[in-house]
């Protein structure tokens, strides 16, 4: 029977002849039929997975020292990540029969590299939620407990990656729509810096926050396959032009220092348990010899409204290319004026979270309160951006929970506010640009797991890698 342990011992295997690509893509296409109850797929490209398979196996019997890096390497994409001459939906009526006409540069690297991408992943729509709850084709399930949220809003290539439906998947992350469901899934989460991973072909939900990220449960694995999406795209002029650190440039036995945000650990609306087990793994941190210190974060308060001002307002504009006349669903009576078709189309083919979000974004770019909400909110993110290089010229790394409480039933919150502070520790890296990883290194006595919150200077991507591998051996030691 196949078995995945990571990429560099599924290509060990290949080599030796033990397994080929053709049984993995079976094994994966087994499993999830196995676990269509969860609802993390959309689609699966099964035949097309297969016959990819066949032709690796073809190509590394005849070329054995020329394949990729993600040679064989079964993927899924979250439903916001173009693949040329397939459906890419973001989860909404209003492109449910979209299909992409060109490749984004994340698919076209992972393709160049030898990657086969089984399907595309169940979302929130538009990537905007934190429970997976707001797709248009359903909700997405906990595998560890389907009664119970996987988080958002890449929730179904967290539940895929977790319940062996793939090796590796890509999501995207706005403000913590990989880390929260990595969380809640119990596997590892990263977010790049901004610009790290070209946003080109990227369903836009708020452009100068979203961010393509990878879920796996191996962290050598995100660090391959960041390897291979990282770089400067002629099509992204946010794109970073300059290459990653190589990981020689970082000393792997130099003692850590650490900073933590004195008031997220002591926030009221932070779980006990994660508090407690957070702060014993403080304490491990201290005797390996790392420094580990407190400081202050005043700025605490204002990440969750800074951050839904802002991306509010960018939705409102990114979205407002969904009218029902260029592509997409269209509402399209007869006889009715244009404002009417506009209005039609995107009523009946936008869900209820996205329009609240347009709404909300069209309400803090008008006349009367854009200098009120929006000029205020962009100062207030120029000085979280200011007191972030601060603190990363003292500390290596900043740890904090990545969400507040474990995963929770499907349909228990419905308090809009209390579900946009879950964001509270998350929406941080994305306003600054930072990167950050969720590591699964808990379990709370019911067995629900949670993790811990990594997050490292802007570019400094590889660091935070070797970081995370640091924290995740310790934390093994442990147990």
């Amino acid at each position: 029977m196949f078995t995945f342990q990571s990429i560099e011992v599924y290509h060990t295997s290949l080599t030796n002849g033990q397994t080929t690509c053709v049984d993995a893509v079976r094994y994966y296409l087994q499993q999830i039929a196995n676990g269509q109850n969860l609802n993390a797929w959309l689609e699966v490209y099964e035949e097309e997975a297969l016959k990819r398979a066949a032709e690796l196996d073809s190509d590394r019997s005849s070329n054995p020292n020329t394949i990729g890096k993600l040679h064989g390497v079964v993927i899924g994409l979250k439903d916001v990540i173009c693949y040329k001459g397939h459906k890419v939906s973001a989860a909404s009526k209003i492109l449910e029969n979209f299909t992409s006409l060109y490749n984004a540069t994340a698919t076209q690297r992972l393709l160049d590299e030898g990657a086969i991408i089984i399907g595309r992943q169940n979302c929130d729509e538009f990537a905007m939620g934190s429970s997976n709850e707001n797709s248009a084709f359903g909700p997405v399930k906990n595998p560890i407990d389907d009664t119970r949220v996987p988080g958002g809003s890449s929730g179904g290539s967290a539940v895929a990656v977790k319940a062996d439906m793939c090796m590796v998947s890509l999501g995207s992350d706005t403000g913590g729509s990989v880390r929260q469901p990595a969380d809640f899934c119990g596997i590892i989460g990263m977010k790049p810096s901004y610009g790290t991973i070209s946003r080109y072909g990227l369903i836009a939900y708020a452009s100068s926050f979203d961010q393509i990220g990878i879920f796996a449960k191996n962290i050598d694995d995100v660090g391959i396959v960041l390897s291979v999406l990282a770089g400067k795209d002629e099509y992204d002029s946010t794109a970073c032009q300059k290459p990653l650190k190589n990981s020689s440039d970082f000393n792997s036995d130099k003692k850590i220092r650490i900073a933590y945000f004195r008031n997220a650990m002591e926030h009221p609306g932070l779980d006990v348990e994660i508090a407690n087990k957070i702060t014993g793994f403080i304490e491990t941190l201290k005797k390996d010899g790392h420094t580990v210190e407190a400081i202050e974060f005043d700025l605490l308060d204002y990440v969750v409204p800074t951050y839904y001002v802002l991306t509010t307002a960018e939705a409102s504009s990114n979205l407002s290319r969904y009218d029902g006349v260029k592509y997409g669903f269209s509402n399209n009576s007869h006889g009715q004026d244009l404002n009417n078709l506009y209005t039609q189309s995107r009523s009946k083919g936008f869900g209820k979270e996205v329009k609240k979000r347009i709404l909300l974004g069209t309400f803090v770019l008008s006349a009367g309160y854009y200098d009120a909400y929006f000029a205020k909110a962009q100062q207030v993110r120029r000085l979280l951006v200011n007191q972030t290089k601060e603190i990363f010229s003292k500390y290596d790394a900043v740890i904090l929970p990545t969400v507040p409480y474990p995963a929770y039933k499907i349909g228990e919150k419905k308090d809009p506010i209390e579900i946009f502070l879950s964001d509270i520790y998350t929406v941080y890296a994305n306003l600054v640009g930072i990167p950050a990883i969720s590591l699964p290194l808990f379990t709370t006595q019911s067995g629900l797991p949670f993790g811990l919150q990594v997050l490292t200077s802007q570019n400094n991507d590889l660091h935070l890698h070797l970081v995370s591998k640091k924290m995740i051996d310790l934390q093994s030691l442990m147990k």
